[in-house]
């Protein structure tokens, strides 16, 4: 048997990682698409809003959709990027947002001491170390997106001077949508 050197351990580890976060990320994405995560009892629904802890508070606003579909869904389709060589960077980097997210929901609403509070950080390393160990493709794919990003065209400077005017503008065309559903409301009601 040929004797593995210290770089192809190293590898192999960062594919046991990656694994293992994939596995988790698709266990609780299920768990949430399946209603095995969130939610919370009959019993704790009777209860004055003064007495249902943290917690339950959290997983009953939790369970509601489309939040908790998008939440599973996105775990899912980031352990699938995270598996793939081809995508792996990708998978690591959409993953760090929804661990710190997971971490500071349970902190919030669970405390800071608890099982799955001390096991995030480690799954955040574990993310960070995939992402050295393909940091030689990491810079380059940040330099690429930092490097030399400007507007496509050379403007005036009044035609600077309008944008905010221009950009509040926009804006309401943004909200144009919600003030014509608004106004059929109240014609129709």
């Amino acid at each position: 048997m040929k004797e593995l050197n210290k770089r192809q351990v190293w590898d192999y580890f960062i594919l046991i990682a990656r694994i293992l976060l994939a596995w988790t990320l698709v266990r609780y994405g299920w768990g949430k698409l399946t209603d095995a995560q969130f939610g919370v009892t009959e019993k704790t629904m009777n209860l004055p809003l003064k007495d249902v802890d943290l917690f339950r508070l959290s997983w009953y606003l939790a369970d509601h959709e489309p939040f908790k579909s998008f939440i599973g869904i996105s775990q899912i389709f980031a352990a699938i990027l995270i598996l793939y060589n081809r995508t792996v960077i990708l998978g690591a980097l959409m993953s760090i947002p929804i661990w710190i997210n997971i971490l500071i929901w349970d902190m919030t609403f669970m405390g800071l001491y608890t099982p799955f509070t001390v096991r995030l950080p480690f799954y955040l390393l574990l993310t960070c170390l995939i992402l050295w160990h393909y940091r030689d493709k990491v810079l380059l794919a940040l330099q690429n997106c930092i490097k030399g990003t400007s507007t496509k065209f050379k403007y005036p400077i009044w035609a600077y001077l309008l944008l905010p005017f221009l950009a509040v503008c926009l804006e309401l065309v943004g909200a144009l949508p919600s003030v014509i559903h608004q106004l059929f409301k109240h014609l129709f009601n």
